[in-house]
């Protein structure tokens, strides 16, 4: 393995427990638990910060399109639907943004939306996870040679020094601690995608 690919990789395992936590909160809410908007704002903001701009930038911006220069193709397979499951994501997290921008307690129009979209949300990017892990980063490391993935590597260090050097890496890394430790995933359900996972975790 690749250190390239292993920095994606690694940021899948945050991702997940980031994944557990927000499948957790709205098992919680399901029980007749709280669900401050204070709570569904910092997972959009994990989401949008971490998830999309952090690690499906490296992607966008750095391995996709590489591929895209090695022949793959934009309109079909594995990479059309890595950026169509990219969409569907946004779409998930603008929501539960938009929920956690509010004012007041949740009403129960939006606990009922909080819900579906957690509900669509968490099992979508599992499965995004899990096809860019097994099938699309296997055929990245068959396609681009060493010297490829080396400048990759390169390019990554580049993109998350400018996270480092502004603050947001550190501080979304801290918010994903907070989120976990606060709604802790639930541990059969990391066990058996952990199970799934092609690194054993």
């Amino acid at each position: 393995m690749h250190k390239a690919i292993e920095v994606l990789m690694g940021e899948h395992r945050l991702i997940e427990q980031a994944l557990g936590s927000l499948e957790a909160f709205a098992a919680e809410i399901r029980a007749g638990g709280p669900a401050p908007r204070r709570i569904v704002g910092e997972y959009a903001e994990f989401f949008r910060g971490f998830a999309d701009v952090c690690h499906h930038g490296k992607e966008e911006q750095i391995l996709f399109r590489r591929l895209l220069e090695e022949g793959f193709s934009r309109e079909a397979g594995p990479l059309a639907v890595m950026y169509y499951e990219h969409e569907l994501g946004r779409a998930h997290v603008r929501a539960l943004a938009e929920a956690g921008s509010g004012a007041g307690a949740l009403v129960d129009p939006e606990l009922a939306g909080l819900l579906v979209h957690a509900d669509d949300f968490v099992p979508l990017l599992r499965q995004h996870i899990l096809k860019e892990d097994r099938i699309l980063y296997p055929m990245a490391l068959q396609a681009l040679g060493a010297a490829d993935l080396d400048r990759l590597n390169t390019e990554f260090e580049a993109f998350a020094a400018r996270a480092i050097a502004d603050g947001s890496h550190e501080r979304l890394l801290g918010l994903a601690d907070r989120l976990t430790t606060r709604i802790p995933p639930d541990a059969a359900r990391m066990a058996v995608a952990a199970a799934m996972s092609p690194c054993g975790r």
